[in-house]
């Protein structure tokens, strides 16, 4: 015979984060994922799909998966925004070492010189 308020909190998702109706995915590639490009199973909300990393992906690259976010209140969805990050390996073997190093020796590319 009266009104009842619920509050209502959601949980956070352990693979995505939501900005209104679209949906962020945090994308980890190895450094060479990133320079060559690579084929990518990734979550949605409606299970796996393959995605196609182009060479020389960058950091912070948002890729737009479109209607693979949260349904809309007018029947649209949302997109799944794809955010490219790039690890490192934490430690090298000795191999791995000195190829990184002769990487280092043969390639031009200076991230803080700007062309």
């Amino acid at each position: 015979a009266g009104d009842l308020y619920l509050r209502i909190k959601f949980a956070k998702h352990p693979d995505f984060w939501v900005r209104g109706v679209d949906l962020y995915y945090d994308l980890e590639l190895a450094p060479w994922e990133a320079v060559l490009g690579a084929k990518i199973t990734m979550p949605t909300v409606e299970g796996s799909v393959s995605l196609k990393i182009g060479p020389g992906a960058t950091a912070g690259q948002q890729l737009r998966l479109r209607d693979k976010g949260l349904p809309a209140k007018d029947g649209k969805r949302g997109d799944l925004f794809v955010v490219v990050s790039i690890q490192v390996p934490p430690e090298a073997s000795g191999e791995e070492k000195a190829l990184w190093e002769q990487l280092a020796r043969k390639s031009g590319f200076n991230p803080r010189k700007h062309s």
